[in-house]
């Protein structure tokens, strides 16, 4: 998990889950991109579940955030079951799996790539 103060000031109100996203987000950023977003957030330009935590990310480590998944639950459920399924010892292709099925019902998907491991 990156540090609570890597955190943006307009998570200083959100609730636990949300900043405990945000944090797997930051600390895991190659790993969520593996997964997609269902919340219609595609249409944003998002091209991953990481795309609704971060704008960009710099070499250095150095994030422009994206307000997006603060107030979105498919965003934050989603990587709340990527942090769970891989705290069990999941591989991405399983997890993937998973994602899409619990969340295709809830909208189209962002067009992320299927992960190779």
């Amino acid at each position: 998990m990156a540090s609570e103060a890597t955190l943006p000031k307009f998570l200083d109100t959100a609730a636990p889950r949300v900043r405990e996203a945000y944090r797997f987000a930051m600390a895991n950023p190659h790993e969520m991109e593996k997964y997609p977003c269902f919340c219609g957030c595609g249409k944003m330009g998002h091209t991953s579940n990481l795309s609704c935590y971060v704008k960009t990310l710099g070499t250095d480590g150095a994030a422009v955030f994206d307000e997006h998944a603060a107030g979105c639950g498919i965003c934050v459920d989603i990587t709340q079951d990527v942090m769970r399924l891989s705290s069990e010892g999941k591989a991405a292709p399983e997890i993937r799996a998973y994602v899409d099925a619990q969340y295709a019902q809830f909208g189209p998907s962002t067009d992320t790539p299927l992960p190779a491991n």
